[in-house]
């Protein structure tokens, strides 16, 4: 399985959205700080997640997200979600 994720960071409230194959030991990875886009504003919660079985369709999804439609979807589908994060 292929994940894309979206964190949010405790400290300053960003989102960082990526994709996997291994989740946990992704999340890990970015709250140890051993990730560089990530390094200087964790912790993070893990807030979103998509299950592809397969990894082009992941990446394509990942990518999606990443623009400005894909930012604005996020906010509607998460809106309760991140009033509470």
């Amino acid at each position: 399985m292929y994940y894309v994720y979206i964190l949010k960071s405790r400290l300053d409230g960003k989102f960082y959205t990526g994709c996997t194959n291994n989740l946990q030991k992704r999340l890990k990875e970015h709250n140890s700080r051993r990730v560089k886009w990530t390094s200087d504003s964790g912790p993070y919660d893990l807030i979103f997640y998509e299950a592809f079985t397969n990894k082009y369709d992941a990446y394509l999804r990942e990518k999606w997200l990443k623009t400005g439609w894909g930012r604005n979807h996020i906010n509607k589908m998460l809106s309760n979600t991140l009033k509470k994060v």
